[in-house]
């Protein structure tokens, strides 16, 4: 009993030693899996915080797993109806800004709900993300990513529409 006592105990103790963002300076390294329509892949970002409530960051996500019709150009007879996924059409890069509103909600200390713009290298977007913290260094995060203006105005091609659409991001987050 008392060997239970003392596990609950260290347990309660680095839940509560977890924050979720702690203003300028703060710093959050995110991995994780990317989720979206004829395509998945692995998601990085980082993010530094510049006051109480508001990061800037950078995020990439490179798309692994495609559709089988993605993967190779299909053609009719010598004409050319679509083409394969190419490294552009499956890597995306974007500055990001979040107001981190955690605390402001007040829902847990090591809870951080933040809402973000985005410049990619594909469309100007929007984010909503949430982070959970464990402990001081480590906890979970997930984010709902899409697109409010596209640079190609143009009907896009299958392929084009990797990074171009909804979609979700899960997995770490880490303090640094």
């Amino acid at each position: 009993m008392k060997n239970l006592f003392f596990i609950l105990l260290v347990f309660t103790v680095s839940f509560a030693n977890g924050q979720a963002f702690s203003g300028k300076g703060d710093q959050k390294l995110q991995v994780g899996a990317n989720f979206q329509n004829n395509a998945t892949g692995l998601n990085m970002s980082f993010d530094y915080g510049l006051g109480e409530n508001i990061s800037i960051g950078i995020s990439s996500t490179y798309a692994l797993g495609i559709a089988s019709e993605l993967k190779d150009d299909i053609n009719f007879g010598f004409i050319n109806i679509q083409e394969k996924a190419s490294f552009m059409d499956r890597f995306d890069l974007k500055a990001r800004f979040n107001a981190n509103i955690g605390n402001v909600l007040n829902i847990d200390e090591n809870f951080d709900l933040y809402p973000g713009l985005s410049f990619s290298l594909k469309n100007f977007g929007g984010h909503l993300g949430a982070r959970y913290f464990f402990s001081s260094g480590f906890g979970v995060f997930t984010e709902a990513l899409f697109p409010i203006a596209r640079y190609n105005s143009d009907p896009l091609a299958p392929a084009e529409k990797i990074h171009n659409q909804f979609s979700v991001n899960v997995g770490a987050v880490f303090n640094l």
